[in-house]
């Protein structure tokens, strides 16, 4: 235990404190001054220093001892009627007149802080020397004989006893008195005495001192102890309040506020004084009935009855909060209301958390439209009326048409500043008439109450594609989307939330696959075509199984040399009850069933096999999709499928879609290094009709490029920019070191023309229809020069009929029957030798006339030629005589899809 120091007196008046290094504790330092620390307050300093008012040596009462002192002399004489010898009842006297002086001393000793010393010689001054004295001519008194011993005695102790009184609590000024005034008696008597007297008080004093110093070392290191304790406290409970995480109030028994947190001051713009003294009910704004929680907070106030998490409204000016308050309240000992003494927390971020929550579960966080459940509450609430009358509606669904394609080529930050202008047409379009809503995605909702006509919900529809379909600004360009309609209504389409949006969502795939870009309301052959493609999709699972796909491969033709240098696997499916069904109608089911991976494998392998039984300067072209370009395992896959068939690496083809450079570059670049690393070529299939982005064509290791057929086709009529597209992909592909193929070539003309421009491969009808693995091996059987057969030139696709029509030349009608049409023209029969140049009226149905001009003419047949190009209908054929053919169909592969 460290001692403390020999001088109290060295002691600061202030104690020194270390400054904090932050501002709030500092603050809290100024609000609440410290006392000083006297002497007294150090160990040892009661003992020496006393625990009186002055808590000095000498008692302010000390100079009335100088009455009873000269009393006792005046008695004594009396009593004796001798004041012999003189010096001894004079000393006495002088020894009362020097207690006076300790009017002064003590005065002095309180007027400011002193040395130990000079406040141990006041002491002797006033209270050592004066006994000393007063005992040794006491003494004198008694040894002369003049003064019996026994009334000596009684004077001294009586004298010691009031000294002791007069000195209470003062231990070092009793002491000083009880030694000081023996030791001058035993002075008298024997100076060894006196000697020993004195030095056994000091040795009395001395272990007084030092008993009592460990005494209040107790007290002070308990006291300390407490001071820390309550420091402590203080301290983390102004730390809680400062954090703003909570605050603490009081009030008297009349409600008014006796202690609060300055936090809460602060924030309703006020200093802590000010609302000492005023209601509690001023902290709150209780003239907005908000809520429940203010009634409640002033019935407890008012019933004395505890309360706990009320939430209340702050009366704070500028800002909305609100607080959650507890409280409880409080009695004295004798069960006497005194007040409530309650806690508070801010609930402001809290309640905007719940709100914003709240928001995100009823409203779309992008556009602010109401959300997938919000739409759902809605609907159902108009389905469940309790009126019939008023349970009716209309539903309409939403999707944008090449929304993806943003996405894509500017990025989702782009889409999503689409999909907000998106919402705000929609709002502006729809009004107050209905609910807007977005399901996720590109795809919306809106809700209609009431029963509305066929027809003003065709015109909403058609106003809602044009609104959307007009030109977006998105980051300074230029963006162009559409949008297609389903419409369903209640009661007549469902009576159930589900049935209801099942059939608007029927009749939005019906105006997807019409062309996009239109509306459709739901009719009830839609569940046919749904069923069909249900069943479609269970009988693909089937083929799968049972392997019912084959695969046909079209030769792919060098154009230098006219030689066959490899062939395109093409998938088909013979169905047993349909026979051959288009690719471009199964493989879209495939992609969305999720079957098109496992086909792409099954193909990959056929191929392989296949091509194991050609000759070795002959590869095989598989077309791999998005999916299974994204599968890590493809590279194992492939390398299984060369190693089961036995065949070089560098015989494989892979066609890959520009689609596959939209995920990630860095698992897009390691898998063409995989593949790469294997030997296999790769092909980039469909060029110029997807993302278009020549950036990947620097990083991508392709072999070849393959020109689509769309650039092939009209190539080569007047006015096609298509020549000059395929002339810079090809040169494209020299620059890079790449072969190019073009695709779809069925005339004579397209061949020369690509032949020309320099592509290096040629593929299409103009050589060979894709043929079955066995016909394929008989084909190179034969050898692998190919010869092209076909047409000179393209012409309109024509439409196979036979329909009657009537033609009118110079007010002379006749009757023919036409044998097909197409756009542009048709053949006629039942005319005999017409002069080319003739022109005709040809009503091709009720209300729908068209001129057109006899080009050739032989026997009863001729071929017209319209002066204005007819129209297709939403099905693809032609309006004016929009009815099925009745004659064969055309090859359903044309137009093929390809998949690998």
């Amino acid at each position: 235990m460290n001692q403390p120091p020999a001088d109290p007196a060295a002691l600061p008046a202030e104690p020194t404190r270390v400054p904090r290094d932050f501002a709030r504790t500092q603050r809290r330092r100024e609000r609440v001054p410290s006392a000083p620390v006297s002497r007294a307050d150090v160990a040892g300093a009661a003992f020496l220093f006393g625990t009186g008012p002055g808590r000095g040596l000498i008692a302010r009462e000390w100079p009335h001892m100088a009455l009873p002192m000269v009393l006792g002399v005046l008695g004594l004489a009396i009593a004796n009627w001798s004041i012999w010898p003189i010096i001894a009842p004079t000393l006495a006297l002088l020894a009362s007149a020097l207690l006076f002086v300790a009017r002064f001393t003590s005065t002095y000793e309180e007027s400011r802080e002193h040395p130990t010393a000079v406040r141990m010689l006041l002491m002797g001054a006033s209270i050592g020397i004066p006994l000393f004295i007063y005992g040794v001519a006491i003494g004198l008194w008694a040894a002369s004989g003049q003064l019996p011993w026994v009334q000596a005695l009684a004077l001294l102790v009586t004298i010691s006893l009031l000294a002791t009184v007069t000195e209470s609590g003062r231990l070092a000024g009793m002491l000083t008195a009880e030694v000081a005034m023996w030791s001058g008696v035993t002075w008298v008597n024997s100076l060894a005495g006196g000697i020993t007297s004195m030095v056994i008080g000091g040795v009395i004093a001395v272990a007084a001192y030092l008993r009592q110093r460990e005494i209040d070392l107790k007290l002070r290191i308990a006291v300390e102890e407490g001071v820390r304790l309550q420091t402590r406290a203080e301290e983390i409970l102004a730390d809680y309040e400062e954090t703003g995480q909570g605050w603490f109030w009081e009030t008297d028994r009349r409600g008014l506020i006796t202690y609060l947190s300055r936090p809460v001051a602060d924030v309703l713009g006020r200093d802590v004084d000010h609302f000492i003294g005023r209601p509690f009910a001023e902290l709150f704004n209780l003239s907005e009935q908000s809520g429940e929680g203010e009634r409640t907070l002033a019935f407890h106030l008012s019933a004395r009855s505890s309360f706990s998490e009320l939430a209340v409204r702050a009366a704070a000016r500028d800002e909305e909060r609100w607080w959650s308050v507890t409280g409880r309240p409080t009695y004295d000992a004798f069960n006497n209301f005194q007040g409530f003494r309650g806690s508070g927390t801010d609930l402001t971020e809290k309640r905007r958390s719940q709100e914003h929550a709240s928001r995100l579960a009823h409203f779309d966080s992008l556009t602010g439209l109401s959300n997938r459940f919000q739409m759902s509450q809605t609907l159902e609430k108009i389905l469940t009326a309790p009126g019939e009358q008023h349970r009716a509606c209309a539903v309409f669904l939403l999707d944008l048409d090449r929304f993806k394609q943003v996405n894509d080529t500017l990025g989702h930050p782009a889409g999503d500043a689409l999909l907000k202008q998106v919402a705000q047409r929609l709002e502006r379009v729809i009004g107050t008439v209905g609910r807007v809503g977005r399901l996720g995605g590109d795809e919306f909702q809106v809700i209609l109450a009431g029963k509305i006509a066929r027809e003003q919900l065709a015109h909403l529809a058609g106003r809602i594609i044009e609104q959307l379909s007009q030109a977006y600004s998105i980051d300074g360009s230029r963006v162009m989307i559409g949008a297609s309609v389903g419409i369903a209504l209640a009661p007549d389409d469902g009576v159930t939330s589900e049935a209801l949006i099942r059939n608007a969502d029927l009749a939005l795939y019906a105006a997807k696959d019409a062309g996009r870009g239109r509306y459709h309301f739901y009719a009830a052959d839609l569940h046919s075509d749904a069923e069909e493609r249900r069943q479609l999709e269970e009988d693909l699972r089937d083929a799968i199984t049972h392997g019912n796909l084959e695969l046909y491969y079209q030769p792919v033709v060098q154009t230098a040399t006219e030689r066959i240098t490899g062939f395109e696997a093409l998938l088909r499916w013979n169905h047993p009850q349909h026979g051959f069904i288009s690719p471009g109608k199964f493989v879209p089911i495939a992609e969305d069933a999720g079957l098109i991976v496992t086909i792409g494998e099954w193909a990959l392998r056929t191929a392989c096999q296949d091509l194991a039984r050609w000759p070795s300067d002959v590869r095989v072209a598989v077309n791999v999709s998005p999916l299974q370009f994204a599968n890590p395992a493809l590279p194992s896959m492939v390398t299984s499928a060369l190693a089961s068939a036995g065949v070089e690496p560098e015989r494989l083809e892979l066609e890959i879609t520009e689609s596959v450079f939209l995920g990630d570059d860095t698992a897009t670049e390691a898998m063409f290094r995989a593949l790469k690393g294997i030997g296999v070529r790769l092909a980039l299939d469909d060029f110029g009709t997807g993302y278009s982005s020549l950036g990947y064509l620097k990083r991508a290791p392709f072999d070849k490029i393959k020109i689509d057929q769309s650039f092939v086709r009209g190539a080569t009529q007047a006015g096609s920019r298509n020549g000059a597209i395929i002339a810079s992909i090809v040169s494209l592909a020299e620059a890079l070191g790449m072969e190019t193929t073009a695709e779809g070539v069925e005339t004579l003309d397209e061949l020369d023309l690509v032949r020309m421009l320099g592509c290096s491969h040629v593929q299409g009808y103009i050589y060979e229809r894709p043929l079955s693995a066995e016909n394929t091996a008989s084909r190179l059987a034969t050898g692998l020069i190919a010869i092209a057969r076909g047409p000179r030139s393209a012409r309109a696709t024509r439409q196979a009929m036979l329909r009657r029509v009537v033609l009118d030349h110079g007010g002379h009608r006749y009757n023919g029957t036409v044998r097909n049409m197409s756009l542009t023209g048709a053949l006629i029969e039942g005319l005999w030798n017409v002069p080319p140049g003739t022109i005709f009226r040809i009503q091709l149905s009720d209300g729908h006339i068209v001129t057109a001009t006899c080009r050739w003419a032989s026997d009863d047949r001729m071929g017209v030629e319209f002066s204005q190009p007819l129209r297709l209908d939403e099905d693809g054929r032609i309006a004016a005589v929009a009815i099925k053919s009745t004659l064969p169909p055309p090859d359903p592969f044309a137009g093929q899809r390809k998949v690998g």
